[in-house]
């Protein structure tokens, strides 16, 4: 399975403007610049959608490994904060925090199947940064 995305540039990396289209077409010339990833300007930016991919993906994994004990989640919610260094050029973590509402559900079994998911699912795989996470069941 293959998915992609397009970048389109124009102008220097300060001054100049971009869009960004997925193949979907969920994004579709989706603005982005320096304002946008640096500052407080219109448009998306590359960390932005890191964490909504890694968000994304670690509910589904948390989702699939809560099902495979016979139990259905009500509800997960995750929020993950990318925290890019600009002076590294770097993404220095992720924090994922994670609320999960889910009957009969042990803590104890709720933290080892959030930890798994954490280590498994294929955008933390992808990732090379510190990656925290806080996780409540509520």
């Amino acid at each position: 399975m293959k998915r992609n995305a397009t970048a389109v540039w124009n102008g220097t990396g300060k001054d100049g403007k971009g869009t960004l289209t997925t193949q979907s077409g969920t994004l579709n010339q989706t603005q982005y610049s320096f304002k946008s990833r640096f500052e407080e300007g219109i448009g998306t930016n590359p960390e932005e959608l890191v964490a909504a991919a890694h968000s994304g993906c670690f509910t589904m994994k948390l989702s699939f490994n809560i099902s495979a004990e016979n139990i259905t989640p009500d509800e997960i919610t995750t929020k993950a904060t990318v925290d890019l260094n600009p002076e590294k050029g770097e993404i220095v973590n992720i924090h994922l925090e994670v609320k999960v509402k889910a009957d009969s559900l042990s803590k104890e079994k709720f933290d080892e199947l959030v930890a798994d998911a954490k280590a498994n699912c294929p955008i933390s795989k992808l990732l090379n940064t510190n990656i925290t996470i806080e996780a409540t069941l509520l």
